[in-house]
């Protein structure tokens, strides 16, 4: 595990690589040249609705919620935590502004992927072009296990779910968040969780 305040350029790309793809050490130069580090505040928007979303995002450290308004309402699309991808995907490839928001709750550090770079340091090279398909294979399956998951679970299996899968966010994001994620009021996710509680016990 790599400590806070020393983390490299070179040390993100080794966890890519390990995470996706192995990766010789000329294609770690590669990916390492690639990565552009970033730090956002408790709070700080690190994509607004309306800007085009440029990059992939790795989350090194931190609690990032990404979420939008719809009849003057904020809901809340995805929240991920350490060592995740998130991005726009939407806006990315079709380089349109974005009506999804990106935010920080916790002091957060990410390494940023430009999308236009990345895609040609992967025509050039195969493994970089497989880190790249498996990035996007990733962000796939999250969104059609999410999308699954909301249209056939129950409230209660939802958030069991939720939990095995992302039990860091369980744990770190505020509750109101998840319930807007899992598409409940605050009040079916108390009792969901009471519920939950009680089962175990």
């Amino acid at each position: 595990m790599i400590k806070d305040g020393q983390i490299t350029k070179r040390d993100i790309a080794r966890e890519l690589a390990r995470k996706y793809v192995r990766l010789t050490s000329e294609e770690l130069d590669i990916l390492e040249e690639l990565l552009e580090q970033r730090k956002y505040a408790k709070g700080e928007l690190i994509l607004k609705e309306g800007e085009v979303c440029e990059h992939i995002y790795h989350i090194h450290k931190g609690l990032v919620r990404q979420f939008y308004y719809k009849n003057g309402r904020e809901l809340t699309e995805h929240l991920a935590v350490d060592n995740s991808i998130v991005m726009c995907i939407e806006s990315l490839f079709g380089e349109e502004p974005t009506y999804l928001q990106m935010q920080a709750l916790e002091p957060t550090i990410v390494f940023l992927l430009p999308k236009k770079r990345l895609e040609e340091a992967s025509v050039k090279n195969v493994n970089i072009h497989i880190l790249y398909r498996k990035i996007l294979e990733e962000s796939l399956i999250i969104s059609q296990v999410k999308a699954d998951m909301l249209r056939f679970e129950t409230a209660q299996d939802k958030y069991l779910k939720f939990c095995n899968l992302h039990p860091q966010v369980v744990l770190r994001s505020p509750l109101i968040y998840v319930a807007n994620y899992l598409q409940m009021t605050p009040e079916t996710l108390s009792r969901v969780r009471a519920a939950a509680l009680h089962i175990e016990k």
